[in-house]
């Protein structure tokens, strides 16, 4: 008998960056890591193209995508929820204020 294996889906977290096309999004997921000899704290930086089938995300989001099976060329990401939203400049004005 054969048993049937899930894969782990690695999930991360990130920031969208820019809307690249139509149901495209780039996100930007930043960790930290120590350097080993100097115990320094670096900042690194990796976009990925996620695909989003609602068109949903706006730039500045955060949200969390999952690994997928590929989608293009270069997308093999996908849209798993929006955590935060960008608050956009006319949002948080009332007609007041000047």
């Amino acid at each position: 008998m054969e048993t049937l294996r899930q894969k782990r889906r690695s999930v991360k977290t990130g920031r969208v960056v820019q809307i690249s096309a139509r149901k495209t999004v780039r996100v930007e997921v930043e960790r930290q890591i120590r350097h080993p000899l100097y115990k320094k704290t670096i900042r690194l930086k990796k976009t990925f193209l996620v695909h989003d089938e609602k068109e949903q995300c706006r730039p500045g989001d955060l949200v969390r995508i999952v690994d997928s099976r590929p989608v293009s060329k270069l997308k093999t990401w996908r849209l798993l929820e929006i955590t935060g939203r960008q608050a956009t400049e006319g949002e948080g004005q009332q007609e007041g204020e000047s």
